[in-house]
């Protein structure tokens, strides 16, 4: 899949306990990606509006901390960065629960399957199921995509009060991804409701030419939306009404046995 560019949520503003020297530390980690795996100074400084003394500063103290190593002139993360997210993932007993009915869907569909949840304006990966196909995308966890064009996120945006949804909705960035992407307010909305009726989303085509997609929600005991399920495929194999017919009946059985375990804990 081609870059898609990262959204970063802005709902929150800092405050008198905002730590800015941290910030930035976070921000010079999120300037490392598939397309910038490595970076001088100078690319650093550049990409997250950092002065070069300062981008310096920061990038010495994570490669003391172990998190960066450098050539001398090149830096890159290393794997100890992989202690960050594993944080995240390991304190969420959910990811466990769900793997083996993920397994067990992807198994019987014969498609890649995936569960994420919702930040700021992006879906992120926490648990992913590959099939043995291959796929023009390139996700594994950790990895972003825009929640209003990904049926993960308009499962996920369905579940936000109406004010919070359009509060989102106003900071988007438009970007017409394929010759499918919806960029009208009214009718992103539209389609968001629709998910929320229905209890389950398709989009086609709308992120990346040829890739399909079908989620429903995961609920916690208390009934909320924590995480969204996906079944994706290509659209010259697996057609929009195979999906519904055939799939979709398979993901709402999988994301309901997996709600009914959650509730359970």
């Amino acid at each position: 899949m081609n870059d898609i560019p990262l959204c970063v949520s802005t709902s929150h503003k800092p405050g008198d306990n905002y730590v800015q020297s941290f910030a930035r530390g976070l921000e010079v980690i999120r300037s490392f990606s598939a397309s910038a795996p490595q970076q001088t100074l100078s690319e650093v400084a550049a990409r997250t509006g950092l002065t070069r003394a300062g981008a310096r500063r920061i990038l010495l103290t994570l490669q003391t901390l172990g998190y960066l190593e450098s050539d001398g002139r090149l830096f890159r993360l290393t794997p100890r960065i992989l202690d960050l997210g594993f944080a995240y993932l390991s304190s969420m007993p959910i990811w466990d629960l769900a793997e083996p009915p993920m397994e067990a869907l992807a198994e019987r569909v014969r498609e890649s399957c995936s569960a994420a949840v919702l930040d700021g304006l992006d879906v992120v990966y926490v648990l992913r199921v590959h099939t043995h196909k291959i796929m023009s995308t390139n996700l594994a966890v950790g990895s972003r995509l825009p929640a209003f064009w990904t049926s993960m996120g308009r499962v996920l945006l369905a579940a936000l009060p109406e004010d919070e949804l359009r509060e989102r909705l106003a900071r988007l960035p438009r970007q017409p991804y394929t010759r499918h992407t919806v960029l009208d307010d009214a009718a992103l909305l539209a389609r968001i409701a629709q998910a929320r009726e229905q209890g389950w989303c398709l989009v086609d085509q709308e992120l990346e030419e040829g890739l399909i997609s079908v989620a429903a929600p995961l609920k916690s005991r208390s009934g909320a939306v924590v995480a969204a399920l996906n079944i994706s495929g290509q659209a010259n194999r697996t057609s929009t009404e195979m999906l519904r017919e055939q799939l979709l009946p398979e993901l709402l059985q999988t994301a309901q046995t997996i709600s009914r375990l959650l509730r359970t804990r």
